[in-house]
């Protein structure tokens, strides 16, 4: 196992093989399985399950509850909010062995995923998007996206520090947190950058 100078708590389980980057904690009764890569600064909740090949980028933190499967890639400064669930299988079947036909499913730097969403795999969630609560996700999520719902639909923009976005007859929105500028074009959003 490669260490980091991570701290954990007496009742977690890290199994040997695992990389577990400087900064991290792991919460009680936690499970961390064998090849999953864990950034720097993460903070891993209550009764999480990391399972081989998961990825986990920096300062992504994981709320109770989650179980994070094999197809996984979380970047940098995920949230991934309590209970929230991802499948890595299309059609599982109890005596049907799929192991090698793991589906990846991609959640780029920033994005928030809530109290029991569902991501069902083989889907990219952008960056900055936020799916509510209980949403299930059955396809791409553009960045920055809001989206609710059972299957999930988009109801709206958000900025990089969550707040809904409102656009105007140009295009242009600004974030009523930081004050960053916002452009919608094509159906595709992107923040301004000023010198």
């Amino acid at each position: 196992m490669e260490e980091g100078l991570y701290t954990a708590h007496e009742t977690a389980v890290i199994d040997p093989g695992c990389k577990i980057g400087d900064g991290t904690r792991i919460w009680h009764f936690s499970h961390i399985m064998t090849g999953c890569v864990i950034g720097n600064f993460c903070n891993i909740g209550q009764n999480v399950v990391v399972s081989p090949q998961v990825i986990l980028g920096d300062h992504v933190k994981v709320q109770n509850n989650v179980s994070i499967y094999t197809g996984v890639i979380c970047e940098n400064d995920v949230f991934l909010g309590p209970s929230c669930v991802f499948t890595n299988v299309i059609n599982p079947r109890s005596a049907i062995n799929r192991r090698g036909q793991y589906v990846q499913t991609l959640v780029r730097r920033g994005a928030t995923i809530g109290a029991n969403a569902t991501v069902v795999c083989g889907h990219m969630i952008g960056e900055y998007a936020m799916i509510g609560a209980g949403a299930v996700v059955t396809k791409d999520i553009p960045a920055y996206a809001l989206v609710v719902g059972n299957p999930s639909r988009q109801i709206g923009w958000v900025s990089e520090a969550g707040e809904r976005l409102e656009f105007d007859e140009e295009g242009l929105a600004i974030c009523p947190h930081g004050g960053e500028k916002y452009q919608l074009k094509d159906s595709v959003v992107s923040r301004l950058y000023t010198d």
